[in-house]
């Protein structure tokens, strides 16, 4: 037996699945999934914010109760965090190695500079996706760490928000994001419903709807937070 096919048969499974670029467009897929259910949940947690600020830092409170008491507080927390971290990692990192394989098996560019036909969305993914795994960090340090928020107070999560929605360039850098988030989801889903085998001729438009309804969906819930703090009707 030839030493190659023996390496590659003791390969562990999980990495040889890793290797392949079904593999890594599968993991794509299921991250994102996984990224879009929590953006829903997060999403309606914050509309919260509209029944004031008792109820919103109750709630927000409650999330760290959470598996109570078979969890001590915030563990569920710690734990959802440590799952979305390795999801947003394995999404972008898959991300990157499928697109540093296709400029290789494409080397020679189009002539004239032309490119196949595709949505403005197709064209934003790879910049959106960047855009997004900034814009995660800087969420991050701004609203739950607090270093970037000028008048962040632990355990008011309400006041924090408004304070950080007060600030133009705040709103701009969070909508501009909000953007691309939608963007990214509008084409993402179908392309996920694609990669695990769940489209068909019949479901593809259904498919490409319900993508947009949840683009727009979780787009304009967490939009309205922002312009709600901007137009005075939170506060």
């Amino acid at each position: 037996m030839a030493p190659g096919l023996t390496t590659a048969r003791r390969r562990p499974a999980l990495l040889a699945f890793w290797s392949t670029t079904i593999g890594k467009k599968q993991v794509m897929a299921v991250t994102g999934l996984l990224l879009v259910l929590f953006l829903l949940a997060h999403m309606a947690g914050n509309l919260k914010i509209f029944f004031g600020p008792e109820e919103f830092d109750d709630y927000s409170g409650w999330l760290r109760t959470i598996g109570e008491p078979v969890l001590h507080s915030s563990w569920y927390l710690w734990v959802q965090r440590s799952v979305l971290l390795l999801a947003l990692v394995l999404h972008v990192t898959a991300a990157v190695q499928l697109s540093t394989r296709d400029r290789r098996a494409r080397p020679v560019k189009y002539a004239h500079g032309q490119r196949p036909r595709a949505s403005f969305a197709t064209h934003t993914m790879r910049w959106g996706g960047a855009t997004l795994a900034v814009y995660v960090l800087w969420h991050i340090l701004d609203l739950t760490v607090g270093v970037a928020n000028q008048d962040f107070r632990a355990g008011h999560p309400y006041h924090n928000v408004v304070a950080d929605f007060q600030v133009w360039w705040v709103n701009l850098i969070y909508l501009v994001a909000l953007l691309m988030l939608g963007l990214h989801i509008n084409h993402g889903f179908w392309s996920a419903a694609q990669t695990l085998g769940i489209t068909s001729a019949t479901r593809d438009r259904a498919l490409r709807a319900t993508g947009t309804v949840l683009a727009v969906v979780i787009t304009g819930g967490f939009m309205i937070v922002p312009i709600a703090v901007m137009a005075g009707w939170v506060a």
